[in-house]
C-alpha cells in the first residue's frame, strides 16, 4: 500500500489550505479558490491538505472541491487536533464534523495534528492510535499518520511502538535542516529509518524563504533571474526520497503557477547551487528577524484574542526594512480583529503551542514599544 501511495504522489505538489485567499473586504475569495483548484487538478496534482482547526478551510474544500469534481479525482488529508480534546469520547466529534464540512463520507489521509510533548501524552492516554486504526478498518480514513512538532527522541518513540502509522508530516526546509531547535534532518532520517513516507510542511518556512528583497533572496535571484526565490526551497526538499507530498499554502494564482513550473520542470540542485543555499542559510541565520511561520497555533488559546502572528509580522517587517510608517496602519487593522499587542498578560499559553518555541510575550512588548515609540524595546 505504501508503494502505491509513493507512485501516486512522489515529488508532487500538495495544496495546503491553512491560509485561504481573501477579497479586499476580508471575505474568503471563493471565485479565486475555484479557479486555483481547477488549475491545480488539471496540472495532474491531487493532494489537498486541511484540518479541523483551520477556520473555514474544510467548508471551502467541501464547496469548491468535493461538490465540483469527481471524488476519485483528488485526495483529501485532514487532521484531528487533540489540544482541546478532554477525553477519548470526544475524538469522534472531530472526524464527524470534518466529514460533514467536506461533504464526503471518507478522507484519504487522516492525521493526528501537530503532536507536541503535551499532545503525545494525550494520544497515548486516549489511545488515539487505536482510534486511527479503527477509522481505517471502517473505511473512513484510507491512510493514517500524524504531523509532528516535537523532538527526534519523541518521534523515534512513537514510530517504534506504532508500526501501523503509514506516514509522518514534518517541517522540513533548508533553513531548519540543521537548526538545533527544529532538527529537520534528524526527524526525516528517523522517519525513513522506520520506512515511513514523509509529507513535508513549511518547505518555504511559511513564505519566509520566498522573499526576494532580503540579502539572501537577492543573492539567489541574482544567481538565477528566471527562477523565483521560492523555487530554490522546493527544489531543496524535492531531492529527498520517500516523499508523499510537499505542501504549499498558495494564496493566489501567481504562486500556484510558479509552483507548477517548479514541480513539473524539477531539476536537482547542482553543487554550486547547494553552496549558494548554504550561504543563504548563513545570511538568514545572521539576519535579525523572528522565525515565525504564521502557522496560527498560538492565538486560539490566547485569553486576550491577540492576533499574534500578525504582530510578529509587524516586528519582522521593521527589523528587515527599518520603516515604521506603513506599520501603524497594519497594527490598528489587527487590533480591530482582536486584542492589541499591549494587552498581552504573559500567561504563556501561546508559547506552549508555538512550534518555533518563540518567546511571544517578550515579542508583544517589543511590538508595543515599536508602535508607540518608533523602535522596539531591547
Amino acid at each position: 500500500m505504501a508503494e502505491r501511495i509513493i507512485d501516486e504522489h512522489i515529488g508532487k505538489l500538495g495544496y495546503g489550505n491553512m491560509r485561504l485567499p481573501k477579497t479586499e473586504d476580508g471575505k474568503i475569495d471563493i471565485e479565486t479558490i475555484n479557479k486555483m483548484i481547477d488549475r491545480y487538478l488539471e496540472s495532474g496534482y491531487s493532494y489537498f491538505d486541511t484540518a479541523y482547526i483551520y477556520q473555514g478551510s474544510e467548508d471551502v474544500l467541501g464547496e469548491c472541491l468535493v461538490k465540483r469534481h469527481p471524488r476519485e479525482s483528488f485526495n483529501i488529508a485532514t487532521k484531528m487536533n487533540l489540544a482541546n480534546v478532554k477525553s477519548a469520547e470526544e475524538m469522534p466529534i472531530q472526524i464527524e464534523t470534518s466529514l460533514k464540512r467536506l461533504c464526503t463520507d471518507y478522507v484519504d489521509f487522516y492525521l493526528i495534528h501537530g503532536l507536541t510533548k503535551e499532545t503525545i501524552k494525550k494520544a497515548n492516554d486516549f489511545d488515539a492510535w487505536g482510534y486511527l486504526q479503527k477509522l481505517k478498518a471502517d473505511g473512513i480514513a484510507r491512510h493514517i499518520g500524524f504531523s509532528f512538532h516535537s523532538t527526534p527522541e519523541d518521534l523515534e518513540e512513537i514510530l517504534a511502538h506504532h508500526p501501523e502509522v503509514e506516514f509522518v508530516q514534518l517541517q522540513i526546509n533548508y533553513l531548519d535542516w540543521d537548526n538545533p531547535k527544529v532538527q529537520s534532518r534528524r526527524l526525516y532520517e528517523i522517519a525513513r529509518k522506520y520506512d515511513k513516507l514523509v509529507s513535508i510542511m513549511e518547505p518555504n518556512k511559511g513564505g519566509w524563504l520566498a522573499g526576494e528583497k532580503s540579502e539572501a533572496g537577492m543573492m539567489l535571484k541574482k544567481a538565477n533571474p528566471d527562477a523565483s526565490v521560492a523555487s530554490w526551497a522546493f527544489r531543496y526538499v524535492l531531492e529527498l526520497d520517500g516523499l508523499l507530498t510537499v505542501l504549499s499554502g498558495m494564496g493566489n494564482m501567481t504562486e500556484l503557477e510558479d509552483n507548477i513550473k517548479t514541480f513539473q520542470n524539477f531539476k536537482p540542485l547542482s553543487k554550486e547551487e547547494h553552496a549558494l543555499i548554504d550561504k543563504a542559510v548563513d545570511i538568514l541565520n545572521n539576519t535579525p528577524s523572528i522565525p515565525c511561520t504564521r502557522c496560527g497555533y498560538c492565538f486560539p488559546n490566547c485569553p486576550k484574542n491577540i492576533m499574534i502572528p500578525g504582530y510578529i509580522g509587524i516586528l519582522n517587517n521593521y527589523l528587515i526594512y527599518k520603516n515604521i510608517d506603513p506599520l501603524q496602519h497594519i497594527y490598528f487593522m489587527l487590533s480591530g480583529e482582536g486584542g492589541q499587542a499591549e494587552d498581552c498578560i504573559g500567561c504563556g499559553a501561546c508559547e506552549r503551542n508555538c512550534p518555533q518555541h518563540l518567546e511571544i510575550s517578550s515579542l508583544m512588548r517589543q511590538v508595543t514599544d515599536l508602535v508607540k515609540n518608533g523602535e522596539p524595546a531591547e
